[in-house]
């Protein structure tokens, strides 16, 4: 499906998915959609990411789970969710209403499970599958163990390649922050068969309550995001896009059109809003407006701004 304004100018594409302009929600942030639609009429974005769905439904960690921080939040929510069986039967049928791109995000315990996931989501109104590969909110593997499947260039490569063996819709490997070297997971991502990769889910953090002398959030750590991981997230879309041919969505601390400027120029072909949706409601589709007048004001096109800082830096070198 293709989604939002049909001005040529915000045309883009992410892999064989193609958009009517390049900005999505991020996941976990705008809840399924329904949620925010009093505010905005949310087909006019060019897509929308889901909440992560998981197998079973899942409560989410004990609260507190949110926290505010300077230029930002941290968050353990835990993939709170309704669960497969909830997604499909109460959840897609009004996303697979709207006029815009549907990314249902995946989160599983086993590549194997990603696969099933996978399979379970080739129904009609699911356009795309991010794969959730590197929350920092809960324990991966047996007996709770911590493995992130971002955090090991065989875990990627083997869920991705589950998904992809099960699924003919586009999949999407969203990466994480706190790697060595992302291209390099971005390469076993590649390898496994994603036809996109989503950078940046949020930075592991912590804050303390000095009153308490304890954090704050009940299970100790968050992950934090907002304004202030924004330039983390360009980094890593800059280096992705110089090391590998895969498309990059970007993500992390967008709140202006300013923001996803940053992101396009750095080579990304799209860009998902999160944080700042609960500040302002309106946030994905204000950040939509000042690209849609700023493309405007220069005669360009959001094809032509993908990787405008790469290029001048070849040039500059």
């Amino acid at each position: 499906m293709v989604s939002g304004d049909r001005s040529d100018s915000l045309a883009t594409s992410v892999g064989p998915l193609r958009l009517r302009n390049p900005v999505l929600t991020a996941s976990g942030t705008f809840g399924y959609g329904q949620e925010m639609a009093s505010f905005f009429d949310v087909a006019k974005l060019g897509g929308i990411v889901t909440k992560t769905v998981t197998m079973r439904p899942r409560p989410g960690n004990p609260t507190p789970r949110i926290a505010e921080t300077p230029a930002g939040m941290l968050n353990s929510i835990g993939l709170q969710n309704v669960g497969l069986d909830g997604f499909l039967r109460d959840k897609l049928p009004y996303l697979a209403a709207l006029d815009t791109v549907v990314v249902v995000s995946i989160m599983a315990s086993t590549a194997e499970e990603f696969g099933e996931l996978a399979g379970e989501l080739r129904v009609e109104g699911v356009d795309a599958i991010e794969l959730n590969l590197s929350c920092p909110n809960v324990s991966y593997g047996d007996g709770g163990q911590h493995v992130m499947f971002a955090h090991a260039p065989e875990l990627t490569e083997a869920a991705v390649a589950a998904a992809r063996a099960a699924s003919d819709r586009p999949i999407v490997a969203k990466l994480g922050p706190d790697v060595p070297d992302i291209a390099a997971l971005g390469a076993a991502a590649q390898r496994g068969g994603a036809d996109a990769l989503c950078v940046m889910n949020t930075v592991p953090g912590m804050v303390i309550d000095t009153a308490a002398k304890r954090p704050v959030l009940a299970r100790g750590s968050g992950g934090l995001s907002g304004p202030a991981v924004r330039p983390i997230g360009v980094r890593l879309v800059y280096q992705l896009c110089a090391a590998l041919s895969l498309p990059v969505v970007g993500v992390g601390g967008i709140s202006t059109a300013e923001d996803a400027l940053q992101y396009l120029m750095a080579g990304a072909h799209a860009v998902q809003v999160g944080t700042a949706s609960f500040v302002r409601p309106t946030a994905a589709h204000d950040v939509l407006h000042g690209l849609q007048e700023y493309l405007q004001d220069e005669g360009s096109s959001v094809e032509a701004l993908i990787g405008a800082a790469q290029r001048k830096g070849e040039s500059n070198g």
